[in-house]
């Protein structure tokens, strides 16, 4: 392979482990003059302190958020308390991780001196106390380090958002009111497939399918989903979002075997889509949100620009230094989680994304170009907004990707999303749901279960001995609040 494809993959595989997420999705109403007077509080919003209000989702927040009406020191003292929260809770999760250390040092130290006299039986039962508590620290470490902090910047980008928005909100419809708005980045919005966003497409197809291939050749690749059912509903999306895009070559899309919740363009046209993230989106204008951003990603050039970046900075890597990629194919989350804590730093992969300019910048453009290609489909746009408070909100923490940690901050990303839409002319008609998807969800889920089985049975870094019982790990709730697993160490 040329110079330009291994350091390519490095990065493209960062991408890969890091949750690249994404969906652009439904229309906000037609911009309207701010009113004179605060409106009253719309029924049914029960929420009486500020902190409340850090549980609702960035699009409740976006329409209720100008009828509060909190004091400066009211905001202060709720983010001094999320501070002191966040600092807290680390520290119980690092001391937990502390103690399951010592004890797997006990452990394992009760091992070698049993070792040679030990029966059958007490062998299993210490190999099973020894993985066990691997699965603990490594979890508690996790949280420490990505999770907790990931839910913590989630709930302080709402308090920001309720604070700065309404002012926000005036900027946005002055903007529209003087007709400002059209003279923004990429707002000839008429002029869709027609503009160049970044010249070159066509010379990213053959750097594409040598990465591919050595992907594949390296084991690096998940599998392709069995199912040409679901692989043509993905595809009929895919080229419905690409026909309405800037992408000026043809469209190849793959939907992979993997329960990752993960979407990733390739340079060239090549577009995968994890079965996880099928199963996490609830409608298609999600999933067409989702598509979009991708193919913004291929559009922009995006990984042409850190493929040159990463060739004058010198960045590569060792075969030995893949191997801890391979999770990618699948394996429990867990396992995931090892690689992504233990994997770069304990092989050494010299990867610094900052070095290479792989920053908000990137994130922001895929953001805003998406959020355009699915409304010229014909989507509901907000989808984008609802995926990502879903993911940041259910699977940030839960999941412990850094993909959070690294991308822009939720409330730039929010509210930049929430601008763009705004900006765009109104559609009726838009679409959030379909029957091909419903019938797509509903041909997924026995695949899925039958995925999960197969996978308790598969090898996994954590978890070699078999016949032990599941670990007591912190239990994750969809929508549960940070709050509580931090004041009960996520037991329930």
């Amino acid at each position: 392979m040329g110079n330009f494809v291994r350091p390519l993959i490095a990065l493209l595989l960062s991408e890969l482990l890091i949750l690249l997420p994404v969906a652009p999705s439904a229309q906000a109403p037609a911009p309207q003059p701010a009113p004179r007077t605060r409106p009253r509080k719309p029924a049914g919003d029960t929420c009486r302190t500020l902190h409340c209000y850090l549980s609702k989702s960035y699009l409740d927040l976006f329409e209720l958020s100008p009828h509060l009406e909190f004091s400066a020191s009211e905001y202060a003292a709720e983010k001094q308390a999320l501070e002191e929260g966040r600092k807290s809770c680390v520290g119980t999760f690092k001391a937990r991780a502390k103690e399951y250390g010592q004890q797997l040092d006990n452990q394992q130290k009760q091992l070698k001196l049993v070792s040679a006299k030990a029966n059958d039986d007490e062998r299993h039962n210490l190999h099973c106390d020894i993985q066990s508590l691997r699965a603990k620290k490594t979890e508690a470490e996790m949280l420490a380090n990505h999770g907790i902090p990931t839910a913590y910047d989630n709930m302080q980008a709402k308090l920001q958002l309720i604070q700065q928005w309404p002012a926000e909100r005036r900027q946005i419809l002055a903007q529209i009111a003087d007709g400002s708005y059209n003279k923004r980045r990429w707002g000839d919005t008429k002029d869709i497939g027609f503009r160049e966003i970044t010249p070159g497409q066509e010379k990213d197809i053959k750097a594409g399918q040598d990465i591919i291939k050595e992907m594949k050749m390296r084991g690096l690749m998940p599998h392709d989903l069995d199912n040409k059912e679901i692989q043509n509903y993905v595809d009929s999306v895919a080229q419905r979002v690409a026909q309405h895009s800037d992408l000026h070559i043809p469209l190849h899309v793959t939907v992979l075997d993997s329960k990752e919740i993960n979407a990733f363009a390739l340079p060239g046209g090549n577009l995968f889509v994890e079965r996880g993230l099928l199963g996490a989106a609830d409608d298609e204008s999600e999933l067409a949100g989702v598509i979009g951003h991708e193919i913004a990603h291929d559009v922009a050039r995006h990984s042409h620009k850190m493929m040159v970046r990463a060739t004058i900075a010198g960045i590569f890597f060792q075969t030995a230094e893949i191997a801890a990629l391979v999770l990618t194919g699948g394996v429990a989350s867990i396992g995931l989680a090892y690689a992504l804590e233990y994997g770069f730093s304990g092989l050494g992969l010299l990867l610094d994304l900052r070095l290479l300019g792989v920053s908000r910048e990137y994130e922001l453009e895929a953001d805003q170009l998406g959020i355009q290609y699915a409304w010229n489909s014909g989507y509901d746009t907000s989808g984008f907004i609802r995926f990502f408070d879903k993911i940041a909100t259910k699977e940030g923490y839960a999941r412990g990707m850094s993909w959070f940690r690294t991308h822009p901050p939720f409330y730039q990303r929010m509210v930049d999303a929430e601008r763009e839409i705004m900006f765009l002319p109104k559609k009726p008609d838009t679409i959030v749901q379909t029957s091909e998807f419903e019938q797509m969800k509903k041909t997924l889920a026995p695949l899925t279960a039958q995925a999960d089985k197969d996978q308790k049975d598969k090898p996994s870094l954590l978890m070699p001995e078999k016949g032990c019982p599941e670990p007591q790990k912190v239990e994750f709730k969809p929508g549960e609040s940070i709050d509580r697993i931090c004041s009960n160490g996520g037991l329930h």
